[in-house]
């Protein structure tokens, strides 16, 4: 694992964050960018999103949405909405082209000084009517960005070994 770039090597999910820290909005407009880089199967770019920095109004309205085991994700400095157009999609790809914007997302906070850590547990129908997101589009998953709460390190990133990711059967 250590041959691999350090944005990737060092990456980790924090589960709690500064609640002080503040993401500026041109952080911001660079983590859109990295997701609009992503490639995806003919160029469709299935993926919305909205973005929500600490005390802006669209913050305001997203926050109670925010729902069961992830109430962590309210100190965090961003909260995106990862949203997916997938009725029209017949490659049956686009939740897979949102994981990869999403991806190049996370990484590009990882460059700048910022953790990212996605996550389910929030209330889909509820933000769906607040935002007006409907059929074919999707909120699929939030993602929480900011400093880790003080005292917070990562404790060990635990994957398969590299040869149990090939398949044997061929």
């Amino acid at each position: 694992m250590t041959d691999i770039t350090p944005l990737l090597r060092d990456r980790w999910s924090p589960r709690g964050y500064d609640p002080a820290h503040t993401l500026s909005p041109e952080d911001a407009k660079l983590l859109l960018e990295a997701a609009r880089w992503a490639p995806s199967a003919m160029n469709l770019q299935p993926w919305r999103f909205i973005v929500a920095l600490r005390a802006d109004a669209v913050r305001t309205r997203l926050d109670r949405f925010v729902a069961g085991h992830s109430d962590w994700a309210l100190d965090a400095s961003a909260l995106v909405v990862n949203i997916c157009r997938s009725g029209d999609d017949q490659l049956g790809v686009a939740h897979y082209d949102l994981g990869d914007a999403v991806a190049h997302m996370c990484i590009e906070a990882e460059a700048l000084g910022v953790h990212a850590r996605q996550f389910i547990s929030f209330d889909r129908q509820g933000l769906s009517r607040e935002f007006g997101i409907t059929a074919p589009w999707t909120a699929v998953t939030m993602t929480a960005i900011g400093r880790p709460a003080a005292g917070l390190e990562p404790s060990g990133r635990e994957r398969v070994d590299v040869s149990e990711l090939l398949w044997k059967d061929i």
